[in-house]
């Protein structure tokens, strides 16, 4: 059901990357999407967040969503906020403080990214695609934490990968300019192939994460259709999978 980042699991953080696996959803939302907005029955979507609360162990009352559109805006949230008002935020990147409050973000392609400060114990789920990166959107979820960069561990989640991420020339030349020097573009194809990925690695080893604490799990959510969903290779019907990660006190 879930994938975890052994840096951030020593670290003592409760997290998780969802996969499509061990959920109630019926075909093409097989079988746990987590994506209330797709066209999925909205109870089966329910069951299988308090599935991934199990699993991952947070109260699912606690979890904390917002509506993602492909920018940089960061939403900080606390003990007192109302989950239902957050999810109508626009954001793609969220930080919390105080025990036991969950955050997350909804990817079928683009990379999520879960930051957690050893020292404060506070986190940060970041939804970055493409163009996310581009806006930057993971160095402002870095910032928006307030804590030294070199005391932060980051985990990446399953995500498009360099083989399956295709793009134009335009899009993979914006991708580049903000790879912080790391060549990001593959070619010797029809047309260019970018690994974002590694722009963020890059942006996150700028910022001053040392590389060492910088996990990436693994897992190409194209080319892997029975643990993974796609927007790229599925089109409209496909479901999202969750990477949540839980505060300490």
């Amino acid at each position: 059901m879930v994938i975890r980042s052994a840096l951030l699991s020593r670290a003592g953080f409760a997290h998780g990357f969802a996969t499509r696996v061990g959920g109630v959803s019926a075909p093409p939302f097989d079988s746990l999407n987590l994506g209330r907005s797709v066209g999925d029955d909205l109870a089966a979507v329910e069951e299988n967040h308090r599935r991934l609360a199990r699993e991952v162990g947070y109260d699912v009352a606690r979890l904390y969503e917002t509506s993602q559109v492909h920018g940089a805006a960061v939403r900080a949230v606390s003990a007192g906020d109302d989950v239902t008002s957050v999810r109508r935020v626009e954001a793609d990147a969220l930080v919390a403080a105080g025990e036991g409050i969950a955050v997350g973000v909804r990817t079928a392609d683009c990379i999520p990214v879960l930051v957690a400060d050893e020292a404060s114990g506070r986190v940060a789920a970041i939804h970055a695609g493409w163009r996310g990166v581009v806006a930057n959107v993971v160095p402002r979820g870095i910032e928006a934490l307030g804590a030294p960069a070199s005391g932060l561990v980051c985990a990446i989640g399953p995500c498009i990968r360099a083989a399956s991420f295709e793009v134009g020339e335009d899009v993979a030349e914006q991708i580049q300019a903000v790879a912080r020097g790391e060549d990001v573009i593959e070619r010797g194809f029809a047309k260019p192939h970018v690994d974002l990925v590694r722009a963020v690695i890059a942006q996150l080893a700028e910022l001053g994460v040392a590389r060492g604490r910088i996990e990436d799990v693994g897992g190409d959510t194209f080319a892997e259709d029975a643990r993974f969903f796609s927007h790229r290779r599925d089109g409209g019907k496909s479901g999202r999978m969750l990477s949540v990660i839980v505060a300490r006190g």
